[in-house]
């Protein structure tokens, strides 16, 4: 490639951490070096306004749209996102098929005086802006109050510490990535709190004609994610989730077997609907279908009765 590559993210510091991430991924894998690309601060709207719920201003494309626009116009050639944070169904003319490796999954709480969930006192508040998080919480502690957080990572905290909540609760991926590792009072494991699909997965989208972006891109994907990814994702895809839709979806490859357990809670969080299922690595995306298919006739004949 002749032309200086172009990577877009978001401004936020986590986010460009992320996109430092994907830069050095791409130096350590071809022959390009520090000079031959260059990384583009994007304001989102998602970054903008920090006062409401996402669900409330569109959903999860808020994060997205501004840095798509940008790769459309060809101003950028690659997108990093948090997976987490981006819809599941691909916008026209991007492709999103390059995931690097996983980090830590799991979520963590960071409480004021270094206390469990367990130990919080009743009515204690937590902060978070997600539905899922709001229903699982709950679904552990009835007693515990769920209130609207927005902003960054060190926005969080700072609330935190100026005692408008009593703990709050992040994905602990995004913490390791900002050496906060020791402000964490506890980490849920996956099976107490199934984690967002695709939580802790940086994905790499760009132009569904550009041939020699997508040549670079496959030697930083990492197969094992990919795989993990796409069961993950295609959930979504069934389920039509978006912000509003609680969906905690999590996969673990083992033996040459993907097994995917997936949680589905009603708009109210008063109903929640499990499956947990095993395939062949290979039929991972297939596997994603199934058991949000599953879900759904779950849900639906709920929902109809």
């Amino acid at each position: 490639m002749s032309k200086k590559i172009v990577i877009g993210s978001r401004g936020s510091k986590l986010a460009l951490i992320y996109a430092q991430i994907a830069k050095d991924k791409i130096i350590q894998n071809t022959s390009l070096n520090d000079q031959d690309i260059l990384i583009e601060k994007i304001v989102t709207r998602g970054d903008q306004v920090q006062d409401v719920r996402l669900s409330e201003l569109g959903g999860k494309g808020l994060f997205s749209n501004n840095i798509e626009k940008e790769l459309q116009n060809k101003k950028i050639d690659i997108a990093v996102h948090a997976l987490k944070d981006l819809p599941a169904i691909e916008t026209k003319g991007l492709i999103v098929n390059t995931f690097l490796e996983r980090n830590d999954p799991r979520e963590i709480l960071i409480t004021n005086n270094n206390m469990k969930l367990k130990d919080l006192k009743s009515n204690s508040v937590i902060g978070t802006s997600s539905y899922r998080r709001e229903f699982q919480i709950k679904n552990i502690r009835n007693d515990i109050n769920c209130k609207l957080i927005r902003g960054n990572v060190d926005t969080r905290i700072k609330k935190l510490n100026d005692r408008l909540y009593d703990a709050i609760i992040l994905s602990y991926a995004g913490l390791k990535c900002l050496k906060l590792d020791k402000k964490i009072s506890e980490i849920f494991s996956t099976e107490e709190i199934i984690p967002s699909a695709g939580q802790g997965i940086i994905a790499l989208q760009c132009r569904q004609n550009d041939k020699d972006t997508i040549a670079l891109l496959e030697k930083v994907n990492h197969k094992e994610t990919y795989q993990r990814a796409n069961a993950e994702r295609n959930v979504l895809k069934v389920l039509e989730g978006d912000c509003e839709t609680a969906i905690g979806a999590h996969s673990i490859i083992k033996n040459n077997k993907i097994t995917l357990e997936v949680e589905l809670f009603s708009l109210d969080g008063s109903q929640r609907f499990y499956e947990k299922k095993s395939s062949e690595i290979e039929n991972a995306k297939k596997l994603g279908k199934e058991v949000g298919q599953i879900l759904k006739t779950k849900s639906n004949n709920v929902y109809k009765k």
